[in-house]
């Protein structure tokens, strides 16, 4: 009875198991083992490095290799179960870096017109898992996005800037109630800053203070000097 009890659990775990977004091998978590350790050999050494400046960022990962291709797979493959662990890396990182602090974490949404194509907001999985690790108040509806932008990477660093002008407004909750609390911007990768300083705007204007941002990656060659936003 012992055996034939071990056997059924294995073959029920082997149904449980679902595969790996990366490598497609069998795996009861989001990643198998061996993609895990390549994303975390995308991890910073110092997240900190640029939690300075006017607009201070914090960074989980290098954009490059599995951690590329884990974003891809979160935005463009429809794998939004990546964002769990990936927001839980990025709120480990921070709650070893950072003092207690009282936030309301803003996720960079999406227009109207892709959400509805892709189905979800990256970012705003990100931050759900994000918070539920940090503990920090979450408001997805912070900022609406009202203007469709061109994609970034193809455009250079003015044109992005003129891309994204005036590209964000309060959203709902924020019109409904302005928070008591400084907002933590989250994206999901911080290339030149021409998204998340639109959106810094947006919320400054009403007197809405922001104490920084939050990303799971940045390009290296990307990464701007210390205490300056470019």
């Amino acid at each position: 009875m012992a055996n034939w009890t071990l056997n059924f659990q294995s073959l029920l775990n082997l149904f449980l198991e679902s595969q790996c977004p990366l490598c497609q091998r069998p795996t009861p978590q989001e990643f198998c083992q061996d993609c895990t350790r390549q994303l975390q050999r995308c991890k910073l050494s110092n997240h900190q490095e640029f939690w300075q400046g006017e607009l201070p960022v914090f960074v989980w990962g290098n954009y490059s290799g599995t951690l590329k291709r884990a974003i891809a797979a979160l935005k463009y493959d429809n794998q939004p179960q990546i964002a769990k662990p990936l927001g839980q890396w990025l709120a480990q990182a921070w709650l070893n870096s950072q003092p207690q602090q009282k936030l309301v974490v803003v996720p960079i949404p999406l227009h109207a017109a892709k959400l509805k194509i892709r189905g979800y907001n990256q970012a705003e999985l990100l931050a759900e898992s994000f918070c539920h690790f940090t503990g920090l108040g979450l408001q997805p509806q912070g900022l609406k996005r009202i203007k469709a932008t061109d994609a970034q990477f193809s455009l250079s660093g003015s044109q992005r800037e003129e891309n994204l002008a005036d590209a964000f407004v309060l959203g709902t909750e924020f019109h409904r109630q302005r928070p008591n609390n400084r907002v933590l911007l989250l994206d999901d990768i911080y290339t030149t800053g021409a998204t998340v300083r639109s959106a810094v705007q947006a919320l400054q204007k009403q007197g809405i203070a922001v104490y920084g941002v939050v990303a799971i990656a940045t390009p290296s060659r990307n990464m701007l000097p210390k205490g300056k936003i470019k």
